[in-house]
């Protein structure tokens, strides 16, 4: 489908100057999600809160189109401001007892290391398992759990080198030991078809700004319906309530509004559970990031205008490409050329090339990457065409 991917290309202004092979890092805007923070920038400015009611519909309608890309309910979406504060809440509302474990390999990128470390003072053990170059294995994670295990966390993809886990057998796997699966999705939501009507993850969090082309501070959380009410309610505040918009209503339940003044106070009630929104979305607190939201949702559109399916092979084949050129210019791939294990990311290396002075060098000729664990690092996406594997090709020359 040429004409389909040139067309993708024009809504994607970065490509009229760099050749971008940094979607793992952060992805530049689409034109829709440019547009979108423009146009709600002017909205805002020119009507305040007029049409907040307007904007609130909206955000709705990005919370159908995260379903309708993981083929989930809308009442288990909710939005979160990065994939961090996604994971944290996880974390900090799972029902831990004192001796209960979490297992996750020992490479993750700190956003799905640092919240679930912060549970060791509250008596949970964290258990880091090794991990082989390219990543860890299914098989040698489960080794590491025990009847004391109550959750796995693991990336679906590989930050640095791209290794992309098999969330069915894991979860599988999981499941039958009854633990629960939580994944951070960011390096593959958007590109990696995934059905969470049948891929059975219990909890899935991805913030916009990779490969869904959106911008910062605008994320997204799944949690699995029946796992809702087994979260303890964290961050509450008034969106988290079925009657979110209603600020007539006393907090604290009191019928006359304040109180009785004839008393020096009043010993509050608990918030009563039937008050929260019976979604994920009871996890948004107060007010949302809805610029970010829309322009992510505007992206959203985009991607969904191609269909991940078609989407994946597109990447697939430019990985491809990718490779050859990297093989070309004298370099190795580690990463994976397997689809089920492969991903947008490959991380190379060059012998007797420093990678950061690879990454400058490729600069001066408009192609931009990154470095991680020491090894330069691709993440082409599907507009990447000819014209940016030859400037990567010229950056990458006389390297071998």
């Amino acid at each position: 489908m040429p004409d389909l991917w040139n067309q993708f290309r024009q809504q994607m202004p970065v490509a009229e100057r760099w050749a971008y092979f940094d979607h793992s890092a952060v992805a530049p805007l689409s034109l829709p999600a440019s547009r979108a923070l423009v146009d709600w920038a002017d909205e805002m400015a020119s009507n305040g809160e007029a049409n907040w009611s307007v904007l609130r519909r909206r955000v709705g309608k990005v919370r159908e189109s995260v379903a309708s890309l993981l083929n989930c309910s809308t009442d288990e979406i909710a939005f979160v401001p990065n994939t961090t504060s996604g994971l944290s809440i996880v974390a900090e509302s799972f029902p831990w007892q004192p001796g209960d474990n979490i297992v996750l390999p020992a490479n993750e990128f700190p956003s799905n290391a640092l919240p679930w470390r912060n549970l060791i003072n509250r008596d949970v053990e964290v258990r880091a398992v090794p991990c082989e170059a390219l990543g860890c294995d299914e098989i040698r994670l489960m080794n590491a759990t025990d009847e004391k295990t109550r959750i796995v966390a693991v990336s679906w993809v590989d930050f640095a080198t791209g290794w992309q886990r098999d969330l069915d057998l894991l979860a599988d796997q999981c499941h039958q030991r009854g633990i629960l699966l939580c994944v951070d999705g960011i390096q593959g939501a958007g590109v990696i078809p995934l059905d969470l009507q049948q891929s059975p993850v219990d909890f899935f969090v991805a913030d916009g700004h990779k490969w869904l082309l959106g911008p910062e501070g605008a994320g997204i959380l799944f949690i699995r319906a029946n796992h809702l009410e087994r979260l303890r309610p964290i961050g509450i505040g008034w969106n988290s309530l079925k009657s979110a918009g209603n600020f007539d209503r006393s907090p604290f339940g009191f019928d006359d509004g304040v109180g009785d003044e004839s008393s020096d106070f009043r010993i509050v009630e608990p918030l009563p559970p039937q008050s929260l929104k019976n979604s994920a979305a009871r996890f948004e607190g107060g007010s949302q990031n809805v610029g970010g939201i829309l322009a992510l949702g505007a992206s959203l559109e985009l991607l969904l205008s191609c269909g991940t399916p078609a989407i994946w092979e597109r990447l697939c084949d430019v990985m491809d490409r990718q490779l050859e050129v990297v093989t070309q210019c004298g370099g190795r791939a580690l990463s994976s050329s397997d689809n089920r294990r492969r991903s947008g990311i490959i991380a190379c290396e060059f012998p007797n090339h420093s990678p950061q002075d690879l990454r400058d060098r490729a600069m001066q000729y408009g192609v931009i990457l990154s470095v991680r664990r020491g090894y330069v690092r691709l993440s082409p996406h599907v507009y990447t065409n000819a014209s940016d594997f030859e400037r990567l090709t010229d950056a990458l020359k006389g390297t071998g």
